[in-house]
């Protein structure tokens, strides 16, 4: 009974403990905070995101370098020489931020990625109304691709999709799914959205 009592004990104590943290996740992980961005040009894109996109800036900082030693190298990955010049983050509505650098560094290297590189990457954001967007960004002289998009088939049923490129070729994606989408009706666990932010 003892042995019984002291088991039940330890799982239950284990089981409080886990909070957020499981197994197979980071301790204490609650969600994505932002994503960063190298950027060839802080005003351009600044300008991008705020004027065109509708971000807010949060704030401004830098420089970041070290001329005697490695610790961009040991920080960041990057050159010891690589200098940061500023970073600046952006909030954009009900979502993660965007931290914005500016960077220079002895072996930089000027690669715009495609979607279908390795690395490559883009970022979303939803909008109540795709053709809408798109009207927006075509007047504003943004480079937009095919579309808008509904998808009709598939667990992704529900979605409308556009993509569109920054000035500086940074690729980015306007999604809206204001039923949801043909997936939600049956799983465990749907995507956060920012239509819903609360859930």
């Amino acid at each position: 009974m003892k042995t019984i009592l002291r088991n039940t004990t330890f799982a239950v104590a284990m089981l409080g403990s886990a909070g957020l943290a499981t197994a197979s996740s980071i301790p204490g992980m609650r969600g994505h905070d932002h994503t960063g961005i190298t950027v060839p040009d802080m005003k351009q894109a600044v300008d991008f995101f705020t004027e065109v996109v509708g971000c807010k800036k949060a704030m401004s900082f830098g420089p970041f370098a070290d001329d005697k030693g490695t610790f961009m190298q040991d920080v960041l990955g990057v050159d010891p020489k690589a200098v940061i010049e500023q970073i600046t983050m952006v909030r954009c509505g009900y979502g993660s931020n965007i931290e914005l650098f500016k960077y220079t560094a002895p072996d930089q290297k000027d690669l715009t990625p495609r979607n279908s590189d390795i690395g490559g990457f883009h970022i979303a954001f939803y909008v109540d109304d795709v053709a809408a967007a798109k009207s927006y960004l075509d007047a504003k002289g943004i480079k937009t691709r095919m579309g808008p998009i509904p998808l009709s088939e598939g667990p992704a049923a529900g979605q409308t999709i556009l993509y569109f490129q920054a000035p500086w070729g940074l690729q980015l994606e306007a999604i809206s799914y204001p039923k949801g989408m043909a997936y939600e009706k049956g799983a465990d666990t749907v995507h956060w959205s920012p239509k819903n932010p609360e859930k």
